[in-house]
């Protein structure tokens, strides 16, 4: 009836509150990379990252339109604009303190934004172990009330099993009596025999 406890591995725990600045990480150093292998300054490149950059902002910005936008989609979107916007300053500039101070700035929002998806994560997390729970201490509450019910009625099963034993054994020896007449006891004012027992005194 108790389900046992599973301790998740403190990887399982970390992974996830790493993953933006694993993200953003790695946009940055495979944005100096490709400037180490000839995106310097190269102008082509800049305008393919802005018009891919602005492309990704602009589906994200039509997937969270209107009443029925789609959140996951428009944040992906949003993500990957953000990605290739930080991937271009890094391939494009010279120096590192743009790109650094960029992919701070990426880190932080990207921090930002997953807080509110864990929170609401962990809110749903917590109230479906507290429904769990009560789920579970509902079922346990009408186990025992079950339990108890049918121990009841075999305890009382037993008690008039022994009570009628006891009166069968009690009216055969009284019966086995000298000189016993239930007529006599049934004008005292006693029960009177059933009919078999009385038929076969007679």
């Amino acid at each position: 009836m108790n389900q046992p406890l599973l301790h998740r591995h403190w990887l399982a725990y970390a992974l996830p509150k790493a993953a933006p600045a694993v993200t953003t990480s790695t946009v940055l150093i495979l944005g100096r990379i490709w400037n180490a292998n000839g995106a310097e300054h190269s102008l082509g490149n800049a305008i393919l990252m802005t018009v891919l950059a602005a492309g990704a902002a602009t589906a994200g910005g039509f997937a969270a339109a209107g009443r029925n936008g789609d959140g996951v989609l428009a944040g992906t979107a949003f993500a990957a604009s953000g990605g290739l916007a930080l991937a271009g300053v890094a391939g494009y500039a010279d120096g590192l303190s743009l790109p650094l101070l960029l992919w701070a700035l990426a880190t932080a929002v990207a921090y930002g934004l997953a807080a509110r998806y864990w929170r609401t994560d962990r809110r749903e997390t917590v109230a479906y172990e507290r429904r769990t729970a009560e789920r579970r201490e509902n079922h346990a509450h009408t186990e025992r009330m079950e339990a108890l019910r049918a121990r009841t009625q075999i305890e009382v099963a037993r008690e008039t099993t022994a009570y009628a034993t006891a009166l069968a054994e009690a009216m055969t020896a009284r019966a086995a009596l000298p000189g016993f007449d239930p007529l006599t006891l049934t004008r005292a004012g006693l029960p009177e025999l059933p009919a078999t027992h009385t038929a076969k005194e007679l």
